[in-house]
């Protein structure tokens, strides 16, 4: 076992500002994860140098990878910092934010384009008020297993970070709004709203604008088929485009 961990961080001081790296070593302790690592670094902000600095500033709230809040790149690979072991990690261990994201400081970015493209796709049920709507329709337990998928969805940002298609040239919404829209346009209650998204999906930055990298899938932390919704949703932007055309 390791007397010591070694931590490299890109830190920021805030938006605008130039980053830099620092360096840190904690002690090891038997199954740590990164942000325990953090908050070691917190409580003694001191470089491997010896020198005091400000305690480094990063993004978490749920802990068990349900809220990706804690999003960011480690050695390379953007992946939530709850579920990374430091058993498991290279070191030293390289954090950085994600360059898809303005950051706000050191490891915490700004992931509002995300929950901005939820809006554009209309990721919602159009149910409103309090009384009783009585059951609702029935849904093939098939069905209920494949939405389940989609629902899981954190806005974690990680299929945007990994995606050549998302930068600061191209306008695509990403692969987790996409999925989001497959998931409201197959549930019963979201279908008021199907011709919207698919309208939303074939303007710029929609699914046309998809490289087939596929590296969203190979880095989701939920395992979420994105590549199928892309897919399905293509199909379904054909149909729709036929038939918008017909009814000219």
């Amino acid at each position: 076992m390791p007397e010591k961990i070694t931590l490299k961080i890109k830190r920021q001081a805030g938006p605008g500002s130039e980053p830099y790296w620092q360096t840190f070593e904690i002690p090891y302790q038997p199954n740590m994860n990164v942000i325990s690592a953090l908050m070691e670094v917190q409580i003694n902000p001191t470089t491997s140098a010896g020198e005091k600095t400000t305690p480094v500033v990063w993004d978490c709230s749920c802990l068990e990878e349900v809220c990706g809040a804690c999003s960011m790149r480690i050695n390379g690979v953007p992946r939530q910092s709850c579920t990374a072991l430091i058993d498991q990690l290279e070191q030293p261990i390289v954090l950085e934010p994600f360059s898809k994201f303005p950051v706000i400081r050191d490891l915490m970015v700004d992931r509002t384009r995300m929950f901005d493209a939820l809006k554009r796709v209309k990721a919602w049920n159009p149910l409103d008020g309090t009384y009783d709507l009585g059951p609702g329709p029935q849904v093939h337990p098939d069905d209920q297993g494949d939405m389940y998928k989609y629902a899981s969805c954190m806005t974690c940002g990680c299929c945007l970070e990994a995606c050549p298609q998302v930068n600061e040239s191209s306008p695509f919404i990403g692969a987790a709004a996409i999925g989001q829209a497959y998931l409201f346009n197959k549930q019963p209650g979201g279908k008021k709203l199907a011709s919207d998204r698919l309208d939303a999906l074939m303007g710029a930055g929609g699914v046309a604008d998809c490289g087939n990298a596929q590296n969203c899938v190979r880095v989701c932390p939920k395992e979420i088929p994105l590549t199928t919704a892309i897919a399905d949703m293509g199909r379904q932007l054909t149909w729709h485009s036929i038939k918008s055309f017909f009814a000219r």
